[in-house]
């Protein structure tokens, strides 16, 4: 279980909601691996990647109008 001041939200997140997503990078350096999750269901299901994915995604969406 990771606890909850592990998140971090994402800086798109807004106080109106919206499709944001959360992530712990404290586990990276313990568990090898970046779980992610949805800021608005923080109890549901989390979705782990490898860092270099996450590298990816975020340098993807750091380019894209997302």
């Amino acid at each position: 279980m990771i606890s909850e001041n592990a998140w971090y939200k994402s800086s798109h997140s807004g106080g109106e909601g919206g499709n944001c997503v959360e992530w712990a990078p404290s586990t990276v350096a313990t568990h090898g691996v970046v779980p992610v999750r949805d800021s608005k269901a923080p109890h549901g299901p989390v979705l782990t990647v490898s860092p270099v994915a996450w590298a990816s995604f975020i340098a993807f969406a750091a380019r894209s109008d997302v």
